[in-house]
């Protein structure tokens, strides 16, 4: 149990997250902090400033990119409903993938709602992966007894312990021509299938996936579920489409994404040793040259309303994205070769700029409580006049337009009450970069290590509050 398995090993996406560094990345790295160690050494004071002003233009870029994602999607129509006579269609074979792992609390539910799903269940396989040794969850199992469409399927109970992991198992077991992965707590829309189903249909030959809209069905539990949800809907309602309309790489959310199973098993499914394992296939994708789309459809899930477990899950997302951006580095060519600067751009802003800036956040909040408490002239000779100038407009206008670009974001998923809220959006970002620091020291200590995130089987309420 605790070895890998050669199943796994045998299985895995080249390249992937086993080995964190590579050789070749190690050595960059050492001679990289080794020159700055001696700028700094050698030339303190001109190194700082220097260093100070390219990471104020690291965060008006970012920054700027990121309000271009909004903005460009703003007023952009969704989809479509379900056409009339749809009843009449082919409809395709469709897996459903659960991973289960201590969920006894969510299965019932669970159980119930992908039961109740509007396809033909003739052409529905629901596999539920529990992991072997989960006593708790596979006893509910035994005693609820879904009959078919639903198939329990044991996961061996090695390493790594991760949910990519036991999707690459049920992935041997899948039989449909489509394939979508939901979690214990996902509540997805009764017609999500069909509406995946015949948006392939329609779709040219190389999208490969669709990403639903990930919403929750507990926004008013708290604080921190309320901007929980913000977020969420400035993400999956502006952002995404954004980087759909550029032709860029798109992280893929946990769940809900809807896949060609030809495609999936031609990329050998999910690098196990990733813990954001759905942001990297999508960079896979997009590197075999498919293309992911947004569907016009809405999973609730359960936000993580309590501090610790919502650091933990935070952490755990943090952590994939370094996982990814390391990983994806070692192909910088195949990433130019399939869209040029134009790729190469994207990838770094997505993940390289988006992973520094919330590591940086709270150097600079520090620095400038220091420098409010006690006007240094050391600090203020760092921020010469060409270096103020852009640095405050990256603090003021830029956290006011992603204020305003959350607002907008709520307001188009009709979520109203939220928008006063928004406010509050930049305390939200402390809490970001608190995990953020947890990841990145747990990817040295810990690097395939699975926060799991607890989820207590809440009621889903039909209008998602």
């Amino acid at each position: 149990m605790d070895e890998i398995p050669g199943w796994v090993r045998e299985g895995l996406p080249q390249p992937n997250a086993w080995t964190t560094l590579s050789r070749a990345q190690t050595l960059w790295s050492a001679l990289l902090i080794a020159a700055v160690a001696c700028a700094f050494l050698l030339w303190p004071g001109q190194t700082f400033l220097w260093l100070n002003t390219a990471f104020i233009v690291l965060y008006l870029v970012f920054s700027h990119y990121k309000l271009f994602l909004q903005f460009l999607s703003i007023g952009q129509e969704p989809g479509t409903p379900l056409p009339e006579g749809a009843s009449a269609f082919h409809w395709p074979a469709y897996t459903i993938m659960v991973p289960l792992y201590r969920e006894a609390a969510a299965l019932p539910g669970l159980i119930d709602h992908l039961a109740g799903l509007d396809y033909p269940t003739d052409k529905l396989q629901i596999l539920l992966l529990v992991e072997e040794d989960d006593e708790e969850t596979r006893a509910v199992l035994e005693r609820r007894a879904p009959g078919l469409p639903f198939e329990v399927i044991g996961v061996p109970a090695s390493l790594p312990r991760t949910k990519p992991k036991a999707c690459d198992w049920g992935l041997r077991h899948a039989r449909g021509e489509l394939l979508v992965i939901y979690d214990a707590e996902d509540r997805p829309e009764r017609d999500q299938l069909k509406k995946a189903a015949l948006c392939f249909s329609q779709a040219p030959e190389d999208v490969a996936c669709l990403q639903a809209r990930l919403d929750f069905y507990n926004p008013q539990r708290n604080l921190i579920t309320r901007l929980f949800t913000a977020e969420y809907a400035s993400w999956f309602g502006l952002c995404l489409p954004g980087l759909h309309m550029l032709d860029a790489p798109i992280p893929l959310g946990g769940t809900s994404n809807h896949f060609k199973l030809c495609v999936l098993r031609r990329l050998r499914g999910w690098d196990p040793f990733n813990v954001t394992e759905d942001c990297d296939l999508g960079v896979r994708l997009y590197l075999q040259g498919y293309r992911t789309l947004p569907l016009d459809s809405t999973t609730w899930e359960e936000a993580a309303f309590r501090l610790w477990p919502w650091i933990r899950q935070r952490s755990r997302w943090f952590k994939g994205y370094l996982q990814t951006y390391l990983v994806h580095m070692r192909q910088q060519g195949a990433l130019f070769r399939r869209g040029g600067i134009h790729s190469l751009f994207h990838f770094q802003m997505i993940f390289g700029a988006n992973c520094f800036c919330l590591l940086m956040n709270p150097f600079y909040w520090v620095l400038t409580a220091g420098w409010l408490a006690t006007r240094s002239e050391f600090v203020s000779s760092f921020y010469p006049l060409w270096v103020l100038i852009p640095a405050l407009l990256s603090f003021l206008a830029g956290n006011a337009a992603f204020v305003l670009s959350t607002m907008i974001a709520c307001v188009e998923r009709k979520h109203y009450w939220l928008v006063p809220l928004c406010l509050l959006t930049p305390f939200y970002w402390v809490l970001m970069s608190l995990g953020a620091w947890k990841g990145a020291l747990q990817l040295v200590t810990q690097p395939f290590y699975w926060e799991k995130t607890p989820h207590e089987g809440a009621a889903f309420l039909e209008d998602g509050t």
